[in-house]
């Protein structure tokens, strides 16, 4: 199997899987203590949190907290949910392209959401941002279906402006490009060769958050429930090394994509080429049948669109967001490539899709 969908989800990396592999220890061993025990085991898981809780504090802007989540979902409900208040009734804004965990979890607050529409390359309108009277703003570092990188620093300088607080979901580019200057980052451990079920919430110092889940409050009150050693240290040197290569990994994945743009170049790129991020190819072909390109290429791992709705059989939202219609949606493929991605399987891989492609007519 070649894989190509690392929007879904990457490799674990090996050094992660053995900075995860001491804290699973059971009787024999002395690390499956709880880090919230005060006896010797209880420490030194502690003490691995920790450390781990420092070097994912290296994928963001210096002055704010690392608080550990189950992943991005559980940290986009907290951001949305605690950073609600009872007197505040002013709207909340999120682009047209957000992942359904913004989308959903802001439709579920109760109150009015507004919509920023983006352009055809999914850039969000700086004018509509300009014009919104809201408490909290939501704009993804980089979209996960198209790899659209959005003008964050100047998204973070409308919200203040207008006295709102500005929530980026940077799952698809923490430790690939800079850290948005935002006062709310959500990020997901699976997303940059790290285990899954563990992801974060970068608070900015002076932010106020309220729990949204009742129990201990082992995470500076506002998360509750006992972490895992394992997942926090996989995750933690998962963003060591992604801090570590972040130049050899942006000097591989500009190789694949002039080379991908070369192998599919009979095909039209979904969004926009230039600001994005290019791990990241979404691909249209007039007249393809991309449930039937899937069955027939099974030798390789893409998507017809995002990982968490590509069951819904519902068209990309993104993609008609960027004004694609409902029949070039679905004619849309997404492939992704990153650290463990060898060129000879890019070029395999190009070559089975589009001769099951051509068989289509």
């Amino acid at each position: 199997m070649i894989y190509c969908d690392y929007q879904a989800t990457t490799p674990l990396a090996p050094e992660a899987r053995e900075a995860m592999l001491r804290w699973l220890d059971g009787p024999e061993g002395t690390g499956f203590g709880n880090p919230h025990s005060p006896h010797r085991m209880g420490r030194q898981a502690d003490a691995a949190v920790e450390v781990a809780r420092d070097r994912v504090a290296a994928l963001f802007p210096p002055g704010g907290q690392v608080i550990f989540t189950s992943g991005a979902t559980e940290a986009i409900n907290l951001a949305l949910r605690g950073s609600a208040e009872k007197d505040d009734k002013r709207p909340v804004a999120v682009s047209a392209i957000e992942h359904a965990a913004v989308l959903d979890t802001a439709k579920a607050l109760g109150g009015r959401v507004d919509i920023l529409p983006v352009n055809h390359e999914g850039l969000v309108s700086q004018d509509a941002l300009l014009a919104a009277n809201v408490r909290l703003v939501a704009v993804m570092q980089v979209n996960n279906e198209i790899g659209t990188v959005q003008p964050c620093d100047r998204v973070a300088r409308r919200a203040r402006a207008n006295d709102a607080l500005f929530l980026c979901d940077a799952v698809q580019g923490a430790g690939k490009i800079a850290p948005p200057d935002a006062d709310l980052i959500a990020v997901s451990a699976h997303k940059l060769h790290g285990p899954k079920g563990i992801g974060a919430l970068w608070v900015r110092d002076g932010v106020k958050l309220h729990p949204v889940q009742t129990g201990g409050g082992q995470e500076a009150g506002l998360r509750s429930g006992t972490l895992s050693p394992a997942l926090c240290a996989g995750f933690g040197m998962a963003a060591k090394l992604a801090v570590e290569q972040r130049d050899d990994d942006l000097l591989h994945i500009e190789r694949l994509w002039e080379a991908a743009r070369t192998l599919f170049a009979g095909w039209t790129l979904n969004g926009s080429a230039s600001n994005r991020w290019h791990g990241n190819l979404n691909l249209r072909r007039d007249g393809l049948d991309v449930a039937r390109l899937m069955s027939e290429v099974r030798q390789v791992a893409f998507s017809a669109g995002s990982a968490c709705a590509s069951g819904s059989g519902r068209p990309s939202h993104v993609l008609q967001a960027i004004g694609l219609s409902e029949v070039e949606a679905r004619q849309s493929i997404r492939l992704g490539f990153g650290r463990y991605t060898k060129m000879t399987e890019l070029e395999q891989a190009a070559n089975m899709i589009n001769d099951a492609a051509a068989q289509q007519g």
